[in-house]
C-alpha cells in the first residue's frame, strides 16, 4: 500500500508550537515524549489511511482525526498528498475552521 506525502500548513505549525509550549510548562518530559509519539503514530497512520477518519462536520473539505479527548488534527487530502490544516485543542470553538 502506497503511503501519501504529509504537508504542514502554516496554521497547524503554529498550532502545534502553541500546544507543545503549554505541555513544556504544564507537563513533565516523559509525558511530552509520549504525546510527540502518539501524534507521530497518528500521522503515520493518516498518511497510510488517509480515508479511515470522517469527515468534518464544520468543514467538509477535511477530514478529523481524534488523537485524544484534548487534541484533534484536522486535515486534506489533495491527490496523493496530506495537508495537516490545524491540529486543534479540543476546548478551543469550533468556528476557527475555515
Amino acid at each position: 500500500m502506497e503511503s501519501y506525502n504529509l504537508h504542514w500548513t502554516e496554521e497547524a505549525v503554529h498550532n502545534l508550537e502553541n500546544i507543545l509550549d503549554y505541555l513544556e510548562q504544564n507537563w513533565t518530559e516523559r509525558e511530552i515524549d509520549k504525546f510527540k509519539r502518539k501524534l507521530s503514530h497518528q500521522l503515520e497512520t493518516i498518511c497510510r489511511f488517509p480515508f479511515i477518519f470522517p469527515q468534518s462536520e464544520h468543514q467538509k473539505r477535511l477530514r478529523k482525526a481524534v488523537l485524544d479527548k484534548h487534541i484533534t488534527v484536522f486535515y486534506e487530502i489533495k491527490d496523493k498528498n496530506i495537508f495537516i490544516a490545524y491540529i486543534f485543542g479540543n476546548r478551543q470553538s469550533i468556528s476557527r475552521i475555515r
